[in-house]
């Protein structure tokens, strides 16, 4: 295994955790900055009420989400595996 081989397995993993984490993390800013501008307009300085509706609405989306992040994950322990048995 060559050094650009390694760069381009650690490119690749980096990108595909992107791209797995990024619609929670999404909705976790819209639901947080929805929530702050609640907050803002309502001076209601409560702590808690940014972790709840979070937390609800993660679980939902991650629900929803649940099929397109298993399968980019099971598309890329494909790709490694396809790279194990070219190198193997």
């Amino acid at each position: 295994m060559t050094p650009a081989d390694i760069m381009d397995f650690a490119r690749e993993s980096l990108w595909v955790m992107l791209i797995v984490s990024l619609p929670l993390m999404l909705v976790s800013l819209i639901v947080g900055l929805i929530i702050s501008l609640f907050q803002s307009l309502t001076q209601i300085q409560e702590v808690t009420l940014t972790f709840v509706p979070k937390i609800i609405f993660v679980i939902i989306f991650m629900i929803v989400f649940l099929p397109f992040m298993g399968r980019s994950l099971n598309e890329y322990m494909l790709s490694i595996v396809d790279k194990i048995i070219a190198f193997g």
